[in-house]
């Protein structure tokens, strides 16, 4: 049971902390940047991030083969993940804006108030999710079940520090 938790929970929190980090540092930059500052060619984090979003969403449909039948859950999911993009950089901004007044109560707070939309968000995309996978058919649901698996195993298997029995002498010197 740990197992599945963690195998949910994880990526979704490691997703909000990426998400947290970003919004974290375009806050930070906007706020310094004035229009002229900036040359035209540079894009802006923000944009940056919602080029990796759909990004995701492109090598998603390609990796699923989307076929034209299933068109309309599939733009349903794609836009999911774009308004939950969006909103999460909206809230870290408006709270990023307020933190230096905030005090520790406040600011606690606002950051359970960021972890409880992070909930609504992925909520949203897994409603939008099942009634995708809903209509692949059982080559596409193979994929998508690999890739979610792959991704968490990924991430689960990954070599940890904490993780080793010599002792931090021992490991050092060899």
């Amino acid at each position: 049971m740990k197992s599945v938790i963690r195998n949910v929970a994880v990526p979704a929190l490691l997703s909000f902390a990426m998400l947290a980090s970003a919004a974290w540092a375009q806050q930070t930059t906007s706020a310094s940047e004035t229009p002229s500052s900036t040359a035209p060619a540079a894009k802006t984090h923000s944009q940056k991030r919602a080029d990796a979003v759909e990004q995701r969403i492109s090598d998603l449909h390609a990796q699923l083969k989307i076929t034209d039948a299933q068109s309309k859950p599939w733009d349903a999911f794609a836009q999911t993940m774009r308004d939950n993009a969006t909103h999460t950089a909206q809230a870290f901004r408006d709270r990023s804006q307020k933190l230096s007044s905030m005090n520790a109560d406040e600011a606690m707070k606002s950051y359970a108030q960021l972890a409880q939309n992070h909930a609504d968000n992925m909520q949203k995309l897994s409603t939008a999710w099942s009634a995708l996978y809903a209509v692949l058919s059982d080559d596409q649901k193979q994929t998508a079940d690999a890739m979610y698996r792959n991704q968490s195993a990924k991430r689960h298997n990954a070599p940890r520090k904490h993780k080793t029995s010599a002792p931090a002498s021992a490991a050092s010197s060899g």
